[in-house]
């Protein structure tokens, strides 16, 4: 998978749909009420993508295997949760930390504190399995979860201020915000990620507005952001132009939102992702994030599609 390459990509992508269309039972049923005939799919654009609703009612699986660990989204009081089956987790852990360091460079550069209380307080996250892991790969001593305790977080980051080390302060937006009425920090050397998500707990504001807000209170030139979700294994970051970036071994398509196999370039409509990293499970996934590309490789995320669900991993209301 990680010998793949923007000439390359396409060619994998269509052999790993076919045997995703053979050997996952859903995905094939569901391509079969398509009229869908795999063999004939020459090209990406040809491809149906797995609505990610699926995730929420049905066992996405290719091949027989027994899953390691389960992964859930956060989901919304009263309303059905996605599952995730992870047939690797070790795979997983060494995959988030080779998507990270692409564009961040070594974990052991970094003090890794981790803002993510609404996470911590739930079982099946996936965030919390990746950031568990960063925070041991530092291998610093320093490095942590927090819950609630903001003076704690505050006195360790004016600790380590002055230290070789960089600071990732990694934080779920509402959290950051909490944290940022209430103190004024100097984290001008430190990378601060926003993973998206107000959960209930504040109004939504656009992504432009916390990230003002948060470089203001923080003393930082830009905020970056993390796009990931429960039924994807990869991530694409933001390094702080707003737009995300991909991983060779993802691909954004941006679909019409009333024709989901009519694609569009430049224009908003809904966001279907290839992961290759899914390949235990569908690599294929029609999300209800309304986003557009922007150039090879990079892609803008402008909020959700009417009437979807409310996610709260990944997006603020734009």
């Amino acid at each position: 998978m990680y010998a793949v390459n923007a000439n390359s990509f396409e060619d994998i992508a269509i052999r790993l749909f076919r045997l995703q269309a053979e050997n996952n039972p859903v995905y094939k049923q569901y391509l079969k009420n398509l009229k869908v005939k795999p063999d004939l799919i020459k090209h990406l654009n040809q491809v149906p993508f797995l609505p990610i609703a699926f995730f929420k009612t049905q066992t996405i699986q290719t091949g027989n295997w027994n899953a390691e660990t389960e992964f859930s989204s956060s989901g919304t009081t009263g309303l059905q949760t996605s599952r995730h089956l992870v047939a690797n987790l070790n795979f997983y852990l060494q995959h988030t930390v080779k998507t990270f360091e692409q564009f961040y460079g070594p974990l052991q550069q970094y003090h890794v504190l981790a803002l993510l209380p609404a996470y911590l307080e739930r079982k099946g996250s996936s965030l919390i399995t990746m950031i568990d892991h960063f925070i041991r790969g530092s291998e610093s001593e320093h490095s942590g979860f927090y819950l609630y305790n903001h003076d704690e977080l505050a006195r360790k980051i004016e600790a380590l201020q002055s230290g070789s080390r960089k600071i990732l302060l990694w934080g779920v937006s509402f959290a950051l915000l909490d944290l940022a009425d209430k103190f004024e920090l100097d984290l001008s050397k430190a990378l601060v990620m926003e993973t998206g998500g107000m959960k209930g707990r504040r109004q939504e504001i656009t992504r432009q507005e916390l990230h003002t807000f948060l470089n203001q209170r923080f003393n930082t030139a830009v905020i970056h952001s993390e796009y990931g979700m429960t039924e994807l294994l990869s991530q694409a970051y933001s390094t702080g132009s707003g737009y995300f970036r991909l991983s060779p071994w993802m691909r954004v398509m941006v679909r019409e939102i009333n024709d989901p196999f009519n694609y569009v370039k430049g224009k908003a409509g809904g966001i279907n992702v290839v992961d290759l990293a899914n390949f235990s499970t569908c690599a294929f996934i029609e999300t209800q994030d309304l986003g557009k590309t922007i150039e090879p490789g990079e892609f803008e995320i402008l909020g959700r599609i009417d009437n979807s669900d409310m996610r709260g991993c990944n997006l603020l209301v734009e």
